[in-house]
Order: structure tokens, then sequence, then C-alpha cells
């Protein structure tokens, strides 16, 4: 029976290396896989999963206006899907989360998504507030904070190296932008 598992954590974790690394593990043994990164990250180019050690792979691009069950259903009518992978999981919609539960509930096929817990004030995005609702398995991967402990949150920073405590959800970034820190470190910069 396929399920919705859903792999969260703070940047720098090995998200997406972990879900290139799954989606091979399937490719290798012949097995058909689909995968979808959001829209909004176009950091590698568009359409491109990447991880920080050089892993790469192409996939579907997902904004908020994409019928993901469609998409993936049309897919499966044309080569029977054994996986599909989710990148930047965060950025999906409540809707498109409900569609990845038909597409394990309707079209039996499991979903691994992979995304943030929280953004840089330590609220859940949309996406992730919902997968951690309605997912049937939650693995949380771990990364570490400057002073060793487990690293729970991310902190934007500005130009000048300090933290930023207002704006816009979304701010695409990587380590130009982001620090993974534990609660403590966190709560002293942004809280």
């Amino acid at each position: 029976m396929a399920q919705l598992y859903f792999y969260y954590s703070a940047m720098n974790a090995g998200k997406s290396t972990s879900l290139l690394q799954s989606a091979y593990n399937y490719q290798e043994r012949g097995m058909q896989t689909a995968l979808f990164t959001a829209a909004v990250d176009d950091r590698f180019g568009k359409g491109v999963i990447a991880s920080r050690i050089g892993l790469k792979a192409e996939a579907y691009l997902f904004q908020q206006d994409t019928d993901l069950l469609t998409h993936i259903a049309e897919l499966h009518q044309n080569t029977p899907l054994d996986c599909v992978f989710i990148d930047e999981a965060q950025f999906l919609t409540k809707s498109q989360v409900k569609q990845l539960t038909d597409v394990v509930d309707a079209l039996d096929i499991p979903v691994l998504a992979y995304g943030l817990r929280t953004d840089f004030s330590g609220e859940t995005f949309e996406g992730s507030h919902h997968l951690l609702a309605w997912s049937d398995k939650m693995i949380e991967l771990k990364t570490v904070c400057h002073c060793g402990r487990k690293a729970s949150f991310v902190v934007r920073m500005d130009a000048q190296g300090q933290p930023v405590r207002e704006g816009e959800q979304v701010d695409v970034g990587g380590n130009d932008k982001y620090v993974s820190m534990c609660r403590a470190h966190f709560k002293q910069l942004v809280w």
C-alpha cells in the first residue's frame, strides 16, 4: 500500500541529496519515477533538482496553480509510475498536498516529499504545515548548528550578516542568505 512521506529539516541537512539517491535507487531497479520541484526556486536552473555535493536531475516544475493529481495521473497513464518525488515541498499549497494524498490513496503511488519545516521566522510554510498534518510517515533529516546541537531552524541574514526578522516568507537562497541553527541560537537572533 502506497504512503505519503514527508522528509523535513532545516537547510543543509541533505534533503535534495536524499531525494536524488532514493530516486536513483528506484531507477536503477528499472522502476519509473517522476520528480517535481518548485518553479520559484531556480538557483540551479529551471526544472533541476541539485544537491550541494553535485548530484542533480531534471524534474517537472510545480507552481501554486499546478494540479499535481492531474499531472501525475497523466504521466502514470503513459508510463506507470512506481514513485513520485517532490523537492522544495514547503512551497506546496494546501490543495496540492491534498492532491498528493489522492495520488497515494487513489492511484496507489508512493509520494516522497522533501522540504523545510519552518521559515526564517519560525513559522511553518503552508505545504509543510499540511504535510505534517496529513503524511503517513514523517522523517526528520538532521543537520547541526555552529554550536554542535541539532539545528531545527533557519535564520535569514542580510548582506551585512545581520539576522532578518521581517519580510516576505519566500526569499529563495542558499548559504549566501540562510544559516541553520539550534532553537537557542535562533531565539537569540530572531525572537
